[in-house]
């Protein structure tokens, strides 16, 4: 299954995407970040969370937990213009003394049940609507502000149902010291050389052992670990900046752009200039 690497950094507090798509191709995927996702004028797609299939009303409310394998895809009589309004945050994005404060119960008891998925009812989507719509057009504290009056929104809301039997949670990369000293350090220096010989001297270990090491916590090799880093970078920088993708491949560690385009599509599905022109719609870090 494909792990996505989220454009969001560690400085961020959410992430949020605005468009209107005319196609649901992404395949299904997990993620350690939480993802609120909502759909307008979708009826008939077909959502995957966990061992949960369902096809969609015309509108639709989800959140998703952390490592819990998901995606969205549409029939195959698809519908023009599908807006989809996404909010992504870090799972730490607030601090456990925080959340253990009493008002912030309904948010810390949502966020533990979104391990399952969940799904909002109509009422709450058409209530929350007007945030959602707002959020993309904020920024700075009024963002963070609206963000987190949503999220609580959604807590008190009734009518919240499950969708998965079985709980997302793939912890490593918070459990596992060596792997989070690993993503540290891919993080800092991916634009740059990093061979595999220099990965595994930063985890004081041998080669031979480095690379069982990432296969047996990731499920990829070195190099796929690295180029997904990479790769997720190059995604916020197509869409958040006008540099050209020559100049976004040398920013992320490519050698050329042939390489670039080839790991981009092998791991996107489509070229930078397709995933540029699709992610075209509002689109605001905080």
């Amino acid at each position: 299954m494909l792990r996505e690497i989220v454009p969001l950094e560690m400085q961020d507090s959410f992430l949020v995407f605005d468009r209107v798509k005319q196609v649901f191709d992404y395949p299904v995927h997990y993620h350690p970040e939480y993802e609120l996702n909502c759909i307008l004028n979708g009826s008939g797609i077909k959502r995957c969370l966990g061992e949960s299939i369902e096809t969609i009303t015309d509108h639709e409310l989800v959140l998703v937990g952390p490592d819990i394998s998901h995606g969205w895809k549409q029939s195959d009589q698809p519908k023009k213009d599908m807006h989809e309004i996404t909010l992504q945050f870090h799972r730490d994005f607030l601090c456990k003394e925080l959340l253990d404060k009493t008002i912030m119960k309904p948010i810390k008891d949502m966020l533990y049940n979104s391990r399952y998925g969940i799904v909002f009812s109509k009422d709450t989507l058409i209530l929350a609507k007007p945030k959602l719509l707002q959020l993309s057009k904020l920024s700075g504290m009024d963002y963070f502000l609206t963000a987190l009056s949503l999220l609580h929104d959604l807590a008190i809301s009734r009518n919240q149902r499950l969708l998965s039997a079985i709980p997302g949670g793939n912890d490593f990369d918070e459990k596992d010291i060596k792997l989070k000293r690993l993503t540290d350090f891919v993080h800092a220096n991916f634009h740059k050389s990093i061979p595999l010989k220099a990965a595994a001297k930063e985890l004081a270990m041998g080669e031979v052992t480095f690379s069982r090491f990432i296969k047996g916590k990731t499920g990829k090799t070195y190099i796929e670990f690295l180029n997904d880093v990479r790769i997720g970078y190059a995604s916020r920088y197509l869409i958040e900046k006008n540099e050209n993708i020559s100049e976004i491949a040398y920013k992320t560690g490519f050698n050329n752009l042939v390489s670039f385009n080839r790991t981009f599509k092998k791991l996107k599905g489509k070229t930078p200039t397709h995933f540029r022109e699709e992610f075209s719609g509002i689109h605001r870090t905080l």
